[in-house]
């Protein structure tokens, strides 16, 4: 089963990052393609659209879509990091890239491919159903204290010694339903109502390690920036906290001036703002929007301009 794919922040995406006419775009997690759809339909005839997704599944949405809108468009079947070193080593300039992070909506759905607590299915969580290390590999041949490390880092997760422990004795564990029951073995009864699913996290954290999810931000960014046109611009949604820190700290980075200290008369370091912050905070969804769409809810989204030279 899948649904709908309904794109988050849609309008304020939009409105950020303002496609014109004949613009060249670049959506990194092309996904269900509700956000590449509404910005190729601005970029018009004369615009380009390049889409980037790691999921076979998504080249088939691409087909259809590519088919609907009027602007050129291409498809890179490969982790947006990769499809983003290859646009720079072509040489490419794009006025607008965007990254829609995490896993999407026609992957939980689909209930074959693992990612969802809420169905029982073979334990997977891979967006490239190609590569080799899927969750099943990840819980049942990986050490307590790797395991332990990984649910803390990626996962945020209070109990992840005792659920690390739990996991290593309750082996084989081949589906999702059984890494639940595993996760529920470990944590406090008290500490699974209140919170959220007892087994959120935990599937958060495995998901990340599978795809890698965190070393291909850390990758893609600069990569971004580095395509991106002076005076373009570059907007991230993001749905936890380890996604969201490193795309604040990359772009205040950019956004920085001078970090010399104030009491030195001249300045020394020579820095000046590579990058222009369209919005100080993250943007939210709005109440409507999560009343809509209650996947939306943590949602959060960093837009910034590409400064010109005469503007650095």
């Amino acid at each position: 089963m899948t649904s709908a794919h309904v794109p988050v922040l849609a309008g304020e995406l939009i409105g950020l990052v303002d496609p014109q006419p004949g613009e060249t775009a670049i959506d990194c997690t092309f996904g269900g393609g509700g956000h590449a759809r509404l910005i190729a339909e601005r970029l018009g005839p004369d615009g380009t659209m390049i889409v980037i997704d790691r999921d076979p599944a998504a080249q088939e949405r691409f087909e259809e879509f590519a088919a609907e809108v009027s602007c050129d468009t291409r498809f890179l079947r490969m982790d947006y990091a990769e499809g983003l070193a290859l646009l720079a080593d072509e040489g490419l300039q794009a006025d607008i890239a965007y990254l829609d992070l995490g896993v999407s909506s026609q992957q939980v759905d689909t209930r074959d491919r693992g990612f969802s607590y809420a169905y029982d299915a073979p334990l997977d969580m891979r967006m490239d159903t190609t590569q080799d290390m899927d969750a099943r590999t990840v819980v049942n041949e990986w050490e307590e204290r790797r395991l332990a490390n990984a649910f803390s880092s990626y996962g945020e997760e209070r109990y992840a010694q005792p659920i690390a422990r739990e996991i290593v004795a309750s082996r084989p564990i081949d589906t999702t339903f059984e890494l639940v029951d595993a996760v529920k073995r470990a944590v406090p009864i008290p500490a699974q109502f209140g919170a959220g699913h007892p087994a959120k996290r935990i599937f958060q954290a495995v998901r990340i390690v599978v795809n890698d999810e965190l070393g291909s931000l850390d990758a893609a960014l600069p990569r971004a920036w580095e395509v991106l046109a002076p005076g373009g611009r570059i907007a991230a949604v993001s749905f936890h906290s380890l996604e969201d820190r490193r795309v604040k700290g990359f772009l205040t980075a950019r956004a920085q001036g001078c970090i010399c200290p104030p009491e030195l008369p001249v300045c020394g370091c020579g820095r000046t703002p590579e990058a222009e912050l369209v919005s100080r905070r993250a943007i939210a969804p709005t109440p409507g929007e999560t009343a809509q769409n209650p996947r939306s809810k943590s949602a959060r989204m960093r837009v910034a301009r590409k400064l010109q030279e005469d503007q650095a």
